[in-house]
């Protein structure tokens, strides 16, 4: 996002956080009604050049949204989005990213309130090495022409009572509302923002054996000493890697295993 939809957002989010700070607000409702929000915007783009044209003064689209919305979603969701809706936006398009933003930021609050924000975290992670591992998987999920009710079946098959159900849902809403993206850039997205929610960053850990817990604390430390912020540690295990270790944070890569020597090796001899 760019400069206005940047500050709007960064006071949707403030909004968001101060509404869930009180007990009384029903999270998991207020995701469900901010994702249905979301979908709404995708679908009627008559609606959010509208609610996101600089040439209408900002109360007045506040007022056409929760007129739209009464009576659809609680007080909450409207006030988010009726707020959303006053602050100006660089494109119409970054306000449904910002919706789909909340929604799942709130559901992800849902989790940290019920103090199982690791679990849904490490859930995401793992759903995303199945599916890079499972081509047949991933074709189903992906696939244009599949039904979005048999894919919401298939992913409850697959995680109904042995994942959370904050995951659960998370994924859901991505493979059957991806809005263009891929699989995979998706569950990166999810997994960024569940780690933002502890101020914390990810790092992808890719070792030939499991860590020790005293190897996986050691390198959390160095980690956070080297990047300045608490790291979430998503731990894959690779036979191929030939010992050592690579860890990928964002777009930076470290690595130090056997076989990125190897390789290194061969091209020098190449040249």
């Amino acid at each position: 996002m760019n400069g206005a939809s940047r500050e709007a957002l960064a006071a949707a989010r403030e909004r968001l956080d101060a509404l869930t700070d009180h007990t009384s607000v029903d999270v998991t409702k207020l995701a469900g009604e901010l994702a249905a929000v979301t979908a709404l915007l995708d679908r009627e783009v008559s609606l959010r050049r509208v609610l996101t044209d600089p040439a209408q003064a900002g109360e007045a689209k506040a007022t056409l949204a929760g007129r739209l919305l009464s009576g659809q979603v609680g007080g909450e969701a409207t006030d988010l989005v009726s707020g959303m809706v006053r602050s100006r936006w660089s494109q119409s398009r970054d306000l449904v990213d910002a919706a789909e933003e909340l929604a799942n930021t709130a559901d992800l609050t849902a989790a940290q309130q019920a103090g199982a924000l690791d679990n849904v975290e490490d859930e995401l992670f793992r759903f995303g090495r199945i599916v890079a591992s499972n081509t047949e998987l991933r074709a189903a999920l992906t696939h244009r022409g599949a039904t979005v009710s048999a894919k919401g079946e298939l992913l409850r098959s697959l995680l109904g009572g042995k994942a959370h159900a904050v995951t659960e849902r998370l994924v859901v809403r991505l493979v059957t509302q991806p809005r263009g993206r891929s699989l995979e850039a998706g569950l990166e997205s999810l997994s960024k923002l569940a780690a933002e929610r502890r101020d914390r960053m990810v790092a992808v850990v890719t070792t030939a054996v499991p860590l020790t817990d005293q190897q996986k604390q050691r390198l959390g430390a160095a980690l956070a000493k080297l990047y300045g912020r608490q790291m979430h540690l998503n731990l894959d295990v690779d036979p191929e890697v030939l010992g050592g270790i690579q860890v990928r944070v964002g777009d930076e890569v470290i690595n130090g295993t056997i076989s990125d020597r190897l390789e290194e090796a061969a091209r020098r001899m190449a040249g």
